[in-house]
């Protein structure tokens, strides 16, 4: 019998945790899925996935978990607090179940987790992923995933329909990738974002600037993704600006730990914080661009160095 005979729990059907739900149970998986707010796992009733009313019920029925939640200290409040029924979810887990952190958590946490599980003989893989809801409505998503060889190895026929999996090493090494996925996104996205402000500032349409740099050096999924999103003022959500500055916030705690200075990190914290306190937070971040034009309008841009003589 292999880990997922019994079927996949998932834990969290939010934005992408739905996506993944719907992926697995069309690939023909039994899956159990739970949620905070129990309507967002009915409305995936109809498509196979069944309702669990709590996560202890959920991992209870599996050997596979895979947990879509928003931080590590959610998940730590889920797997290892009580419930309202006093039962601790993670005691439900089998011997040799294997739980799959899909959120992007801080590596120590993963790390953390992955320890506080083994003590109960059940295994840990590390898998955020990229490619937003599309991504996982589309079963494109990049998957980075920490984790002893041989465990990567047990669940990759059950991620297999989500996306392309890749083993980076250890745990904690999956979380560490997507870190670096998101500064070169987060700078990428506000790279692209000033690029077209600039355009429009100066007189020129910035959807011709767009379709005028695809096929250039500049161009990348970002331009055309998000460019697109930018030039049609399209910012409803595949991956919010809330969640983007919580990993770049990650990755900032991780390099202060490294000793290791990164500006361009820096300053896309920076960006992204000042469209978050401007209420844009629950936006894509392609929305981005409303800040920086947000800023050139009130002048709240600091200003540049003087041109030398």
């Amino acid at each position: 019998m292999t880990a997922a005979d019994r079927g996949v729990a998932v834990i969290g059907t939010g934005i992408m945790g739905s996506r993944i739900a719907r992926r697995l149970a069309d690939s023909g998986r039994r899956v159990v899925a739970w949620n905070r707010d129990p309507a967002k796992v009915q409305r995936l009733e109809q498509h196979g996935v069944a309702r669990a009313l709590t996560p202890a019920a959920a991992l209870g029925q599996c050997d596979v978990a895979i947990v879509m939640l928003s931080s590590g200290p959610v998940i730590d409040d889920v797997l290892f607090s009580p419930d309202h029924d006093g039962d601790f979810a993670a005691n439900a887990l089998r011997p040799g179940a294997i739980v799959v952190v899909m959120s992007s958590i801080p590596v120590e946490t993963s790390r953390a987790q992955a320890a506080r599980l083994a003590r109960r003989d059940v295994r840990y893989v590390d898998a955020p992923v990229s490619g937003g809801e599309a991504g996982a409505r589309e079963g494109t998503l990049t998957i980075m995933a920490g984790g002893d060889a041989s465990v990567v190895a047990a669940v990759a026929p059950v991620l297999a329909p989500l996306g392309r999996l890749t083993r980076i090493g250890q745990v904690g090494s999956g979380q560490l990738a997507k870190l670096a996925n998101q500064i070169i996104v987060g700078a990428g996205v506000a790279a692209v974002a000033e690029a077209l402000a600039f355009a429009r500032a100066g007189g020129a349409d910035p959807g011709a600037v767009r379709e005028a740099l695809i096929g250039g050096f500049a161009d990348s999924r970002l331009l055309r993704e998000h460019g697109r999103r930018m030039v049609l003022g399209d910012f409803v959500p595949g991956g919010s600006a809330d969640h983007q500055l919580k990993d770049l916030r990650t990755a900032q705690a991780y390099a202060e730990g490294l000793r290791l200075e990164l500006p361009l990190l820096a300053a896309a914290s920076e960006l992204f914080e000042a469209m978050v306190r401007s209420g844009d937070g629950a936006l894509d971040h392609a929305g981005v661009i409303r800040e920086i034009e947000r800023q050139r309008t009130s002048g709240e841009a600091r200003p540049a160095c003087p041109h030398p003589n």
